[in-house]
């Protein structure tokens, strides 16, 4: 059985491979059939249309854990492998660069303000009716 720390590494590297198949889908010098297995498998992963659909307990989630990594996986050896290998050097470099609170909270704020203001604008101008 796998530990946490090398469950929690596997993860790291999926999210990794998954920048790099990005990059890679953008490179001249990968073929077109593994771009296009890797659009399928991040149209698939980004889809609400599952295999099993995920209100299922249990199953729901075991598609997109098992189906996912294995769409990865495929695309990922359809990719010459120096190219993989600059594209993971790529995706390591972004997935390094540091994240700004400041800038997440921003954001967040933002969005609060923006559904203040359109719940402000409904109720004011939202006709009434008379009881």
């Amino acid at each position: 059985m796998k530990t946490f720390p090398s469950i929690k590494a596997w993860a790291r590297n999926l999210k990794r491979d998954s920048v790099a198949l990005y990059l890679a889908s953008r490179d001249p010098r990968v073929p077109w059939y593994a771009k296009a297995v890797a659009i399928a498998v991040a149209a698939y992963a980004l889809s609400p249309i599952d295999l099993i659909p995920d209100f299922i307990p249990v199953l729901g989630y075991l598609d997109d854990l098992i189906l996912v990594p294995l769409g990865i996986w495929l695309a990922i050896s359809l990719v010459p492998d120096e190219v993989m290998a600059e594209c993971r050097a790529k995706a390591s470099a972004i997935l390094q660069r540091p994240t700004s609170r400041a800038g997440m909270i921003a954001i967040i704020a933002l969005w609060i303000a923006g559904a203040f203001a359109l719940a402000w604008a409904a109720f004011t101008y939202w006709p009434r009716t008379a009881p």
